[in-house]
């Protein structure tokens, strides 16, 4: 088994097992949380002109554009993209993850969207050519075993000119609030798993330069990579949970024993001391707004 196989079965195993099923169940927790980066990517696209088969000088959430949003997760972002589009556009969400589809779909009846899901690897689906009008991602592009074969992809499903808008995170020294809970428990957890550079993962995208090789070697234009430093806040009632359900602490926590386990929580709970203020959990998340534009045929 080659390493681009043994990735994709790790992610497909992580995403429909307990990271998807943790998600599903903290969505209102993990929607709060990112809400920021929600409304920052939807601006983003509301600036989009228009591709030249909608009317010259409409924006694309304006015009009844088509859009793609890849790593959907459970359809929060694809939705408030719905609203902008209205009825006379569509937006497709896709993911690997059985359970956030699932929910996703679930939210998308109840919202009467003009939006459907995919249950499927963005790197390898076929996706109608030169379909969409925008392809965007919140936090959903940075764990494709093989990036450049995934944004090619994702150009062919693009019509000629349609723009890339997406988030990523930038790296860990950026953003010590996200490691902050596993550096805590390493002491106390033997076999958590190390991060490594450039694996797909949260920080598989903090090197704006390799993002830049991906997107060029892909066949993608115009790039563009701006740094975003946004505050996210979470209330201080919820952050045990976050903790024990999200990241690598998260993933192992569930296979201590209770003894290990109460330390752990104690131990980390303590580490977070200096992000919380009153009943509220603040910090500062830097991230990448990527900009791109597929060729115009």
């Amino acid at each position: 088994m080659d390493a681009t196989r043994r990735t994709d079965d790790v992610q497909t195993t992580r995403w429909n097992g307990p990271a998807g099923h943790a998600w599903v169940e903290a969505q209102s927790l993990v929607d709060g949380v990112l809400k920021p980066f929600e409304d920052l990517l939807v601006e983003a696209l509301s600036a989009e002109r228009a591709g030249h088969e909608l009317d010259a000088g409409d924006h694309v959430l304006d015009a009844g554009g088509r859009v793609l949003d890849v790593g959907c997760g459970t359809g929060t972002t694809t939705l408030a993209v719905a609203r902008r589009l209205g009825a006379a556009g569509h937006i497709v969400g896709v993911d690997i993850s059985e359970p956030m589809i699932t929910a996703a779909r679930a939210s998308a009846e109840r919202a009467d969207a003009p939006a459907s899901f995919i249950r499927a690897d963005a790197q390898e689906y076929a996706f109608e050519p030169a379909t969409f009008d925008a392809v965007m991602s919140r936090f959903g592009v940075m764990f494709f075993s093989d990036s450049v074969r995934a944004f090619a992809n994702l150009r062919r499903a693009a019509k000629g000119g349609a723009a890339l808008r997406f988030i990523a995170w930038r790296g860990p020294a950026e953003n010590p609030f996200m490691t902050t809970a596993e550096r805590a428990a390493a002491p106390l957890l033997p076999n958590l798993p190390a991060r490594r550079p450039d694996e797909p993962g949260q920080f598989a995208f903090a090197d704006a330069d390799r993002v830049r090789r991906i997107l060029a070697e892909a066949g993608w234009t115009g790039i563009d990579i701006q740094p975003k430093d946004v505050t996210c806040t979470l209330p201080e009632s919820e952050l045990i949970r976050y903790f024990t359900r999200f990241g690598p602490v998260g993933m192992i926590l569930g296979e201590a024993d209770e003894q290990t386990r109460a330390r752990v929580v104690e131990t980390v709970r303590a580490a977070f001391d200096p992000f919380v203020q009153g009943t509220e959990v603040r910090f500062t998340a830097a991230s990448w707004l990527v900009g791109a534009r597929a060729p115009s045929v």
